[in-house]
């Protein structure tokens, strides 16, 4: 008795099921055969055909599953996040990195996408946009961008072939890419004001490398503080890193004897790994931060907390960049409403703590 009653149901739900598939057929202006071949994510149909099926659908309260809306529209259901693959490091106990892909985690989850984390070795070629010819991706955040000329290329493609990427905490001179930063200019120039406030005159610049716009970026902030204070520009008050934890370190030697011949009195650190470097190394040398020169670092880490002395930071909110990021994608990817060309920046705060006292 219960079977037959299964069947039973079985057989009203088909029947209600072809029903709905009916109105929907009228509704989109084509054959039940079209929607079926839609609906069930199977067979070759027009996107726009399919497009217009999936309206009907939705209009009349009839939800295809989510994978055969994506095999209608060509969609892969994956947000693609680009990122370097660094020698000897491990990208997911950097701050940079966990906040940001936490933050597009978080927004692809709650908008129905799951990530595809692609890592790029740094001399293998750049070609993001089969990504997307292979429909493994619908769009993609690209994480260590670097002004390159093969970089540049692969986003040329990219823009040409209308493919929806976004660059994070990069840019590029002269090309209007989608992109999500900090204000990098304002972040230094606010830490050299800060130490300009408070009587430092001498400041030395620990740079990352110029690939990068954020270099650039606060190198300039950091000249544009020095200029309104009347200060001279002095070039070999400027050094150079590669945003790791050991180039600060290794350049501590230079830091301290320009401390010992009184040419500097306080240093602004591009990112908190080379700060933290810096300050192990000039503690190792006899230099005491906080007393003989100040250093200010830039990310406002977890570990500038723990520094002795704590350290002087200018706070990024990575994490609401990440999520920025992958909110203003997504709204391209899926062409909601008001989505076009983006460019943000979003605002810093330096933290003052005990490393840049007077």
């Amino acid at each position: 008795m219960r079977e037959c009653t299964r069947v039973h149901l079985k057989h009203d739900a088909e029947r209600e099921e072809g029903l709905i598939r009916k109105k929907v057929a009228a509704l989109a202006g084509v054959s039940e055969a079209t929607v079926s071949r839609v609906l069930s994510g199977g067979g070759a149909v027009k996107e726009e055909t399919a497009k217009r099926v999936i309206e009907a659908a939705q209009q009349l309260n009839y939800v295809p599953s989510a994978l055969a809306q994506r095999f209608a529209l060509r969609k892969s259901g994956n947000l693609g996040v680009i990122l370097p693959m660094l020698p000897k490091v491990n990208l997911f106990s950097t701050y940079y990195f966990s906040e940001v892909l936490s933050g597009i985690g978080m927004t692809a989850k709650q908008r129905g996408y799951d990530l595809l984390l692609l890592f790029r070795e740094p001399h293998e070629p750049r070609d993001y946009a089969n990504l997307f010819r292979t429909q493994k991706i619908d769009g993609c955040v690209i994480l260590g961008a670097q002004d390159v000329p093969s970089e540049r290329a692969a986003l040329t493609e990219l823009q040409e072939g209308g493919y929806p990427f976004c660059l994070v905490n990069q840019r590029f001179e002269g090309e209007a890419y989608n992109s999500v930063d900090a204000d990098q200019q304002a972040g230094s120039r606010d830490a050299a004001r800060h130490l300009l406030t408070q009587g430092f005159r001498s400041i030395c610049f620990l740079n990352g490398p110029s690939v990068y716009s954020n270099s650039q970026d606060r190198l300039q902030g950091y000249r544009d503080a020095l200029e309104e204070a009347g200060l001279a520009f002095d070039p070999v008050q400027v050094l150079t890193g590669n945003y790791s934890r050991k180039s600060g370190y290794l350049q501590a030697k230079a830091v301290a004897a320009l401390v010992r011949e009184r040419k500097i009195d306080a240093v602004i650190a591009a990112n908190d790994r080379m700060a933290i470097g810096l300050l192990q190394g000039l503690k190792e040398l006899g230099i005491r931060v906080g007393d003989e020169v100040a250093l200010i670092g830039c990310d406002d880490s977890d570990l500038v907390r723990m520094t002795d002395p704590p350290l002087t930071s200018i706070r990024v909110p990575f994490f609401e960049i990440g999520c920025e990021a992958a909110s203003r994608l997504l709204d391209l990817v899926t062409n909601a409403e008001g989505s076009g060309s983006f460019d943000v920046k979003l605002p810093v705060k330096l933290i003052e703590r005990a490393s840049s006292a007077p």
